[in-house]
Parts: structure tokens; sequence; C-alpha cells
């Protein structure tokens, strides 16, 4: 039998080592980028309809509406 005896039985094993390893990695380029990025600053939305202003069928049908 020789080296190859124990593949299988460590074969799992070592899956969900190297699994855990990438994950890892994976894990830290994404702290370092966050990090070199800085924080996100979020954008206010200005809201699509102003619920004062009635909706005409002209705002609806229009094309080139903002």
């Amino acid at each position: 039998m020789g080296i190859h005896y124990d593949y299988k039985s460590t074969k799992g094993n070592k899956l969900m080592e190297k699994q855990a390893k990438r994950e890892r990695k994976l894990a830290e380029k994404k702290a370092k980028r966050l990090a070199k990025e800085g924080p996100k600053k979020e954008e206010e939305k200005v809201p699509a309809l102003d619920p004062n202003k009635p909706i005409s069928l002209d705002f609806l049908t229009n094309p080139n509406k903002e």
C-alpha cells in the first residue's frame, strides 16, 4: 500500500483545510480592499415622486423625464 494508503481517509480533511484557507485569503483581501477604500458614504436618494404633487398623464408618458 505504501504512501497512498491513507489518501482516502484524509482527503476530506485536506479539502476542508483547503477551503478554509481559500476563504481566509478572500476575507483578508476584502478587508485590505475595504481599508484602502475607506468608509463608504451613502448618498441621499431623492424620491422619484413628490407626494404633494399630483401625477399627470404627461408625467407618466414623457420619455424625456428626469
